[in-house]
């Protein structure tokens, strides 16, 4: 994941700069592209020769010289994170207000990415609200400060301060551009949605439906389109709809309707989540007037409807994602296997009705995720945001 990442290390002047080394040496076993710049008081902790050897670029220390002039802004601009690995409590306080007295901090002001902060002190200076307060400022201008290790510390005492493991910060730094890369494979992706009950009319007043409410739809909907993709929400009758100004909304009554909204856009479409509730049969004959109740039964011939999901499985393209739902009451797994295999989805979401807090209605549910790989991955019941959160994480390992 950090393959080929251009990253400036930063030391400052404390103890735990020795980790320094560790952190450089890590970074370079991963093929990362180092490059290190450290405040003077640094050099009486580690010497810029060792770094320099690990990182196999030259260390940057000295502002005043023409050539370190020039590099406050071009390491800024070159770097895709900057990692200030130990931050002590002088430096963090210099950030934090702008002050600017070195190349460290020079580079800092001029950076452009990403930059992740390793604080390194004693437990009361950790501790100190002016401290405290200026991690805080730093965080609110969009920096990332790892967190503090407990421990022993320099002074003998026993506590929080400790700067982060250099396998620690690697990890953070490999998650980040992850989730980075998770963020961007969304990206001016087209993915069509369907969401809500349909609606089989038997007469101009009565219809056959269902309890779908389509909150997960909507849920899925708004963090699509936050994560930057274009979504086609295709609804049936519902009052729960997405509320990003970005979406595309198009309402639909039928299960006949929602077909042919969804089958306009399929061709186009990189991404298909099925989760409308459509009806699996509508009266074969609708009465243009009202029937009126003049025998103590009445017959409604049903046909069945276009299977969506079958149809459009059939079209399905290599390039294509396509996850569909499965609400169950019995035999829960094999149906929905079944309607895995038969419908050419990449995968399943499986909710049981059995569940106490799942399915229609609730903003709760409990869901299940099998893939085409034979893949079973089981959730706790949570919200259906964080349940719509877990389906697009699904997505994104099928597209990166």
């Amino acid at each position: 994941m950090l393959k080929g990442k251009k990253i400036l290390v930063a030391v400052t002047g404390s103890i735990a700069a020795y980790k320094a080394a560790l952190l450089v040496r890590l970074l370079v076993k991963e093929d990362v592209i180092v490059k290190v710049v450290m405040t003077p008081s640094a050099k009486d902790f580690i010497t810029p020769l060792t770094l320099s050897t690990l990182s196999k670029n030259p260390v940057h220390i000295d502002i005043s010289s023409e050539e370190g002039w020039h590099n406050h802004v071009e390491l800024g601009m070159w770097s895709d994170a900057m990692i200030i690995a130990p931050a002590t409590a002088n430096t963090i306080a210099k950030m934090a207000n702008g002050l600017c007295d070195n190349l460290l901090l020079a580079a800092y002001l001029s950076s452009r990415c990403p930059v992740f902060i390793a604080p390194a002190m004693d437990l009361d200076m950790w501790e100190h609200p002016a401290n405290q307060q200026n991690c805080k400022k730093l965080q609110g201008y969009g920096n990332y400060l790892l967190p503090v290790e407990e421990g022993e510390l320099a002074s003998g005492l026993v506590g929080k301060g400790r700067m982060a493991e250099p396998e620690n910060i690697v990890l953070q730094l490999e998650s980040f551009f992850l989730n980075q890369q998770k963020n961007n494979s969304l990206a001016n992706k087209t993915v069509i949605i369907t969401s809500g009950p349909t609606v089989e009319a038997i007469d101009p007043v009565r219809f056959i439906s269902n309890h779908s409410t389509g909150k997960m739809g909507a849920a899925l909907a708004d963090n699509l389109a936050n994560l930057g993709a274009n979504v086609i929400f295709v609804s049936g009758p519902s009052k729960v709809k997405p509320i990003s100004n970005s979406i595309k909304i198009i309402d639909v009554q039928s299960a006949e309707e929602m077909y042919k909204a969804t089958a306009e856009y399929f061709p186009n479409a990189d991404i298909v989540i099925l989760a409308a509730a459509v009806a699996d049969y509508t009266p074969i004959d609708v009465a243009s007037n009202k029937i009126k109740k003049t025998s103590e039964q009445m017959s409604v011939q049903l046909r069945k409807t276009k299977d969506i999901a079958a149809t459009l499985g059939k079209q399905k393209q290599t390039n294509q994602i396509m996850v569909g739902f499965a609400l169950e009451t019995n035999n829960a797994f094999e149906n929905a296997e079944r309607k895995l295999k038969e419908k050419n989805m990449d995968f399943i979401v499986l909710n049981n009705l059995e569940d106490k807090g799942a399915g229609f209605a609730y903003d709760t549910n409990k869901v299940t995720f099998l893939d085409k790989n034979g893949l079973i991955t089981r959730f706790d019941m949570k919200s259906k945001i964080d349940v719509a959160h877990d389906i697009i994480d699904k997505i994104i390992t099928l597209l990166i």
